[in-house]
């Protein structure tokens, strides 16, 4: 189950979406722009970010706005990124993970 939790991290989409929405809170229209991806796209990695219980949404009229649900998603973020600093090249070189999360 924790292999499958951090799957979530796997793709650089839901990466960037969950970077975007820890910076303020986003519209699914702000997410596709500031990502370049198309909107069935961006909603569909939204939808599985909220199951998980990553992301939280809340509806304004007509848009909906999508913040980080637990500030500890944050702080995995941040230690992810801690350690890839002191281990990218390492990451970078492995032939195992290349092509995963694509």
């Amino acid at each position: 189950m924790l292999a499958k939790y951090f799957r979530a991290f796997g793709d650089p989409t839901r990466v960037r979406i969950l970077q975007l929405v820890a910076e303020s809170e986003r519209s699914v229209g702000e997410l596709v722009t500031a990502t370049g991806q198309p909107q069935p796209k961006i909603s569909n990695h939204l939808a599985c970010l909220r199951w998980c219980g990553f992301v939280a949404s809340r509806r304004e009229h007509r848009h909906v706005y999508y913040s980080i649900a637990d500030p500890r998603v944050v702080e995995l973020l941040d230690l992810a990124l801690a350690l890839l600093k002191d281990n990218a090249e390492h990451v970078a070189c492995c032939t195992v993970l290349e092509g995963e999360g694509r």
